[in-house]
C-alpha cells in the first residue's frame, strides 16, 4: 500500500474525516487528499509526524510506507547501514 493509502485506510477506521484531519494537521484538505490518493508525494516530515500521532501509529511505520528514513535515523545514516549490514550478514 502507499502512502496515501494507509493514512486515509487508517484514518477511516477512526471516524476522523478529511477536514478535520487536515485542520488538525494544520494544512488544507485539498492538499492532504491530494496526498491521499496519491497526486502528492508523501508531506514534509513534520506533516508525517503530526499524522502518526493522530491515527495513533508508529513513528517509523509511517515513514515506511513514505520510503524515507526517520529523521533521527538520516543523522545516523552510517551506523544505520553498519547495523543493517550486520543483521543481514547474521540471516545468511
Amino acid at each position: 500500500m502507499s502512502f496515501g493509502a494507509v493514512v486515509r485506510s487508517r484514518r477511516i477506521a477512526l471516524g476522523i474525516g478529511l477536514n478535520d484531519f487536515s485542520e488538525r494537521l494544520g494544512i488544507s484538505p485539498a492538499y492532504w487528499s491530494r496526498i491521499e490518493r496519491d497526486f502528492e508525494k508523501p508531506p514534509r516530515d513534520e506533516l508525517i509526524e503530526r499524522a502518526a500521532a493522530i491515527l495513533g501509529e508508529r513513528l517509523d511505520d509511517l515513514f515506511v510506507e513514505a520510503d524515507r528514513l526517520p529523521p533521527d535515523m538520516r543523522r545516523e545514516i552510517g551506523k544505520v547501514v553498519v547495523a543493517y549490514r550486520r543483521i543481514r550478514a547474521l540471516g545468511r
